[in-house]
């Protein structure tokens, strides 16, 4: 709030030098430099802020729970996890609601089918809104249903993807959506998402719910778990943490 206010000051402070003409050669410097509040320190340990919440590195599935209710049982390969087919989804056991989420993945090596049939899984931001999982390499689907894609919304700028058993990261910005004390939505949500360090969805807004068929749907709800489909493809994950924003 004070910064806001200082902020807010400095602005009208500039109003009236433009308004009076004066010359602002003249100023002093350090009417524009803002001192406080001091930006915390973050370190960078292998890759990971000291200030992030790690849900996966590897060692086991502490942080999640089954979306059929339970444990989580998918399998954990080396130092990622593996969809488990026919087990249903899996959740953090923590909700979230604007945040910062790093997460990597793989496509099976086996290919099988083509298409939505291609190594399909999918991050749901909230438990409801997708951000696709998909072997898009050299695989046409509906653009609005490939990797990286917000799922039959929008299409990314670029498709990305690397090849079949090739780890691919996701950088996300997720801001969640609001909500009034009716129940209506007055800010939609907003993702920005890099995949493999390419911008692929650029401060996109999500229209709502992702169907698979349907309309997208807006009720009102707070922060949720964030949550990896089981869409019956042997996708692995792995290195996931998050930052609350």
């Amino acid at each position: 709030m004070k910064f806001n206010v200082l902020l807010l000051a400095l602005v009208l402070v500039g109003q009236f030098v433009n308004a009076q003409g004066i010359n602002r050669g003249k100023m002093d410097p350090q009417t524009t430099e803002v001192w406080e509040p001091i930006p915390p320190k973050v370190n960078i340990v292998d890759g990971v802020p000291s200030d992030a919440i790690v849900l996966f590195d590897g060692q086991n599935l502490d942080s999640w729970v089954s979306t059929n209710s339970g444990d989580a049982t998918w399998d954990i390969i080396g130092d990622a996890m593996q969809v488990k087919p026919q087990t249903g989804g899996i959740k953090t056991k923590e909700s979230f609601g604007d945040c910062q989420l790093h997460i990597e993945w793989t496509s099976p090596t086996v290919i099988k089918g083509e298409g939505q049939g291609r190594g399909n899984s999918g991050i749901f931001l909230m438990s409801k809104y997708e951000l696709q999982v998909l072997d898009s390499y050299e695989s046409r689907t509906y653009s609005n249903g490939q990797a990286s894609g917000i799922y039959k919304q929008t299409a990314p700028l670029v498709n990305a993807c690397l090849p079949p058993g090739e780890w691919q990261t996701y950088d996300i910005i997720f801001k969640a959506p609001i909500f009034n004390d009716k129940g209506v939505r007055t800010h939609a949500a907003t993702i920005t998402v890099l995949h493999n360090g390419v911008v692929t969805q650029h401060n996109t807004e999500i229209w709502g719910t992702t169907e698979y068929m349907g309309l997208p749907q807006n009720n009102a709800h707070g922060d949720l778990p964030i949550m990896l489909q089981d869409h019956g493809d042997l996708v692995k994950y792995r290195n996931i943490w998050v930052r609350k924003l």
